[in-house]
């Protein structure tokens, strides 16, 4: 970390994120650990969702993502 509060995110990790310049993370400060998700804009979404509007309104960005890319599991603490 750097003294500004800066931390870098090594490329391969960048590359199989699909983090790109410009990504906005959300970090859990309830969590045990440094856990950082991709913030979204709804509305933009669900612009782009097209013929599946109608089925994912009302579902929070959270919902969204998990019904994407399925649970998040946390590490076990040692």
């Amino acid at each position: 970390m750097t003294s500004k509060g800066q931390i870098t995110i090594p490329r391969a990790v960048r590359r199989k994120l699909k983090l790109e310049k410009g990504t906005i993370l959300e970090f859990d400060l309830g969590a045990d650990y440094l856990k950082a998700t991709k913030s979204g804009d709804r509305e933009s979404m669900l612009g782009v969702i097209g013929i599946a509007r109608d089925e994912l309104r009302g579902k929070s960005m959270e919902e969204l993502l998990e019904e994407l890319r399925g649970p998040v599991e946390k590490p076990r603490s040692s």
